[in-house]
């Protein structure tokens, strides 16, 4: 083997221990999200006496996020409805046809998606429109007197109901 093919396979093969050497770290950094458990983790939104029966109210809170990147996606907003004064029903504010965000016609008892014309009834089953299925609900529990509410991914519209 001469000089110049042996310069040439150890410049190669040091070429490629570096890239590996960065690359590694990299994209375990890029897939290890895909990997993590989520936290069952429940914020509070509220008084839990501020949800009297028969009304809907939107709350904002700041969803705790596993990505370090979320940025302002970890703003969300969530659509409460009391039942009845021990009892409550906790929707995602996002339409399940695209994802828009739905509003509350408290006059008419419906949500409304003002993109495309979906319509759900107050507890969150589809009136009319395109939407394939109910409004998605997400577990809750008071605890002293406050509503908790837990954490959880935003389904994808069109996907399967979590």
């Amino acid at each position: 083997m001469d000089r110049r093919t042996f310069l040439s396979r150890v410049t190669i093969a040091l070429s490629g221990a570096i890239a590996g050497l960065v690359g590694v770290p990299i994209v375990g950094y890029l897939i290890a999200p895909l990997f993590e458990r989520e936290p069952d983790a429940y914020v509070p939104v509220g008084d839990a006496s501020r949800f009297g029966a028969g009304t809907t109210t939107l709350v904002q809170f700041d969803d705790p996020s596993p990505l370090a990147w979320a940025g302002q996606t970890a703003k969300t907003a969530l659509w409460v409805r009391g039942v009845s004064a021990t009892s409550f029903q906790v929707f995602n504010v996002n339409c399940t046809h695209l994802g828009c965000p739905v509003d509350w016609r408290a006059g008419a008892n419906l949500f409304l998606c003002p993109c495309h014309g979906g319509v759900y009834y107050e507890d969150g089953t589809v009136a009319g429109g395109p939407p394939p299925r109910r409004l998605f609900e997400r577990e809750w529990r008071v605890s002293g007197g406050v509503l908790f509410v837990k954490t959880q991914r935003l389904p994808t519209p069109g996907g399967s109901s979590p």
